[in-house]
């Protein structure tokens, strides 16, 4: 996740993770590090007859294996992990592609598990009144310290606004006010989203300040003791129940050490209507907060309330994996385009210490079919494609199937930190993201258009398939940001991430607009994303027919794509490639 057209207002990529089979979590332990389990099923591949195109038949069959109940849910660190690493090895062995980390086929990526107990309770003091907020129905919290325990006593809140401090949109939520061991409060989304003022940042788009991984970050540079976000569904794009189901039960991060971002102590989410009484109950009114903070010059309000709480979560040190292969280029092999995917999902949610359990003869696997089987998938069968293209490639290709996408963005960040090939030698990555099965469209969206020269390629394959290229329907909800390619953006990467769009053949607009809603509202972060043989693959197959055309074009050629001028990274790519003269 990750996600737009058939999934344009589904999708978040940057959620935490929920995995299976944990310790209890009202009794913290610190687990020795170990490294995810090494069994591997009795038969990791498939008898199904692959053909050398690629095609729908295959399509399903990687998507049925990897969305199986037998996966359960594909979360790191369970035994979901081990099947899944073991069946990508066995496809890219089959594929004829060679290891690509060396001499192994998997990049360890280590992690820090998290298992908060959701027994815990925030005590508030309003105006000297005791509440509390419970776990699940009023709020999630969280802790990436790594700590057993964390104690936040009798922390003064603030409000924020968006929590922003962006020096060149001269805004700065922080100014006059000394959050130093406070509570922040604030909301999602960019400044001006709620009041749909185009004047302020990138108008509808959502930037990266929007996102709620930022404002953790922006809060811990700030000092603040704990942050809470106020959840909208429209302002974060997605229910409470996602975020419900997202942050329940383990929690996944990098060590520190591998990654130098800010952390908070205490981090997490309330409801709209937990705000809304709170902040009634202080003498100010939500909605019209909404408004003042969407307007330069907003001022932090001190709240008279202070935050209690006593944090006690699982800690364990683990390891999960990338996977990663390399069919070698035939002229310039050090030259390298990428594919790559999440394969991770949200687990089981039926074992003890993982959150919530569904009750007792109930669906309880969380398959992530479309979410991101339907990824991997792709580059599968891309993978197969240029096995047997004739002549073979002159770049080489990579495939990389990444873990922690649903934690954010872990497996890439780590990868991008640990790059099996340099990055000022890869010459653009490719990523596969929930890919739409409700048939062929007349058009393709490109998540984060208007980027980079990929989009020049891209939109040449289109035109010989006859479809349009644009922006996603939404992008205030900031897909750009809460996929894989993201982590190889920041890096100056040129990155590509396109998929189906919603004019479909059959039923236009209207009908790819009801599947995108159907998704988001019954299936996505829930059980419910399973594999459905009537699914219309006829258009995710073109999708594949087009992203591989991309990186044919690329692998054939001697282009070194860049990112559009004005693109916020293009600077990063000329300061990445400027030792190699390209």
């Amino acid at each position: 996740m990750s996600r737009t057209s058939l999934l344009t207002a589904a999708i978040v990529g940057t959620l935490a993770l929920a995995a299976c089979s944990k310790p209890e979590a009202d009794a913290p332990t610190a687990a020795t590090p170990a490294p995810a389990s090494t069994a591997a099923p009795a038969d990791p591949g498939s008898s199904h007859p692959f053909g050398d195109t690629i095609n729908a038949a295959d399509f399903a069959e990687h998507v049925k294996t990897l969305a199986s109940d037998e996966f359960e849910g594909r979360a790191p660190g369970s035994a979901g992990e081990d099947k899944t690493v073991a069946y990508l090895e066995a496809q890219f062995k089959r594929i004829g592609l060679q290891p690509g980390n060396g001499d192994s086929y998997v990049q360890t990526v280590p992690m820090v598990e998290t298992v908060a107990n959701e027994g815990t309770v925030v005590k508030l003091d309003v105006k000297g009144q005791p509440r509390e907020l419970k776990f699940g129905s009023d709020m999630v919290i969280g802790t990436r310290t790594g700590k057993n325990e964390v104690k936040v006593d009798g922390s003064e809140l603030v409000f924020v606004g968006y929590g922003v401090n962006a020096p060149e949109q001269k805004w700065n939520d922080y100014a006059g006010v000394d959050v130093k061991g406070k509570t922040v409060v604030m909301f999602v989304n960019d400044p001006g989203f709620h009041g749909q003022d185009p004047k302020l940042f990138e108008g509808k788009r959502m930037t990266y300040y929007g996102r709620w991984t930022y404002k953790f970050e922006e809060a811990a540079r700030q000092g603040a003791a704990a942050a809470l976000i106020i959840h909208d569904s429209d302002g974060a794009s997605y229910g409470w129940d996602v975020v419900k189901n997202s942050w329940s039960g383990a929690q996944f991060d990098l060590p520190a050490k591998d990654d130098p971002e800010p952390r908070l102590p205490v981090q997490g989410w309330i409801t709209g209507d937990v705000a809304r009484t709170l902040l009634s109950s202080l003498g100010q009114n939500l909605d019209e907060l909404y408004k003042a903070a969407g307007k330069p010059g907003f001022k932090a309000i001190p709240l008279q309330a202070k935050l209690s709480v006593d944090l006690k979560s699982t800690i364990s040190e683990k390891s999960s994996r990338n996977v990663v292969a390399r069919l070698p280029g035939a002229k310039r092999p050090d030259e390298t385009v990428v594919y790559m995917a999440h394969w991770d999902h949200l687990g089981n949610h039926g074992h003890e210490g993982h959150g919530e359990a569904a009750p007792a003869g109930s669906d309880n696997i969380y398959n992530g079919a479309v979410d991101n089987a339907t990824g991997v998938a792709g580059i599968l069968e891309i993978a197969e494609a240029f096995s047997k293209q004739q002549p073979p490639p002159d770049r080489s290709l990579l495939f990389l199937a990444v873990t922690l996408e649903e934690s954010g963005l872990l497996g890439s960040k780590y990868y991008v930190a640990h790059p099996t090939v340099p990055l000022d030698k890869t010459v653009a990555v490719i990523n596969l993201d929930a890919m739409p099965v409700i048939g062929k469209a007349r058009d393709m969206t490109v998540v984060g258009f208007g980027s980079s020269e990929l989009e020049d390629i891209l939109k040449t394959v289109a035109d010989g398939q006859q479809r349009v290229l644009h922006a996603e329907a939404t992008p205030e909800d900031g897909f750009y940001f809460r996929s894989d390619h993201f982590n190889f953006a920041k890096a100056g990467v040129p990155a590509l991430y396109a998929k189906g769009g919603d004019d479909l053949i059959d039923g236009g607009m209207e009908a790819g607009q009801k599947a995108q809603v159907d998704y988001r509202d019954n299936r996505y972060h829930k059980p419910g994303d399973q594999y459905d043989p009537s699914w219309k693959l006829d258009g995710v197959i073109q999708d594949l027919d087009a992203l591989y055309g991309v990186g044919k074009t690329l692998a054939g050629s001697e282009q070194w794509p860049n990112w559009y001028e004005g693109n916020a990274f293009r600077a990063a790519h000329d300061k990445l490639m400027k030792p190699a003269a390209k």
